[in-house]
């Protein structure tokens, strides 16, 4: 008999964290990766994250692995819980379950590496895609990217991309760089200012160096879009009209 083996038929098991956090850098979706710098899987590619300490809750977990292993504060991020993987082999160190989240922001900072992890950089979404990462965090990154497009139809989280305060054209590249097609200028400026508290003008402007001055915005009190805005199949972006406070 297994000596680990409880009476219930039940094995011990570890909880870990971790992060898949989604910035816009050179017009590009980017994804945190660190540089494991002890084994399992040392030296290679991963997402952030670690074991959840006793007397730690989830949340506080992955506050705390973010900042020791990527110096980033996640209290400036848009931060939710994607879902937990529990595959039984997924860590070679033992039966592991881990609680992902999903963290976005906009320009976040250059991270700086800690505890266990080598380095720590952002890389593009569709580089991180074709990479081999540790454990089984493609198909972690993979929901998280899956989670984040489809956040978009139905909730103000675009807003969490742009430095406050914004242009719509800075709104509108984030939909652009995240769904992967261009959107209607004309279209999408009319339909997301008609929208009620997605944005909220601020009453200056920006002037760019070439061109017109453009009114400048800020997040409104709306959490979630109703009806949905759905990316459609020939990348023509229907924004609908109305908008309802969470």
């Amino acid at each position: 008999m297994n000596r680990a083996l409880k009476h219930d038929g039940t094995m011990p098991a570890a909880v870990t964290v971790d992060l898949v956090i989604f910035t816009v850098r050179a017009a590009a979706l980017h994804v945190l990766l660190i540089e494991r710098g002890m084994p399992p899987f040392e030296g290679e590619l991963a997402l952030p994250g670690g074991y959840v300490r006793a007397g730690e809750d989830l949340d506080q977990a992955a506050l705390r692995e973010l900042a020791e292993e990527t110096g980033i504060n996640g209290h400036e991020l848009h931060l939710e819980q994607l879902r937990t993987f529990g595959a039984p082999e997924r860590d070679p160190r033992g039966r592991t379950f881990t609680v992902a989240y999903l963290a976005l922001g906009p320009d976040l900072p250059t991270p700086v590496a800690g505890t266990d992890a080598a380095t720590a950089c952002w890389v593009p979404v569709d580089v991180a895609l074709s990479s081999e990462l540790a454990f089984d965090h493609l198909i972690i990154l993979k929901e998280g990217l899956d989670r984040a497009r489809a956040k978009l139809e139905y909730t103000t989280v675009a807003a969490a991309f742009c430095r406050q305060p914004f242009t719509i054209a800075d709104l509108r590249r984030v939909y652009e760089v995240i769904w992967g097609f261009p959107l209607d200028p004309s279209n999408f400026r009319r339909k997301v200012t008609k929208a009620a508290h997605f944005v909220e003008p601020t009453g200056e402007s920006r002037t760019p160096e070439i061109g017109r001055p453009a009114a400048l915005y800020r997040r409104g009190s709306a959490e979630l879009l109703f009806p949905p805005m759905p990316r459609s199949a020939d990348g023509e972006h229907e924004v609908q009209p109305s908008a309802a406070t969470g």
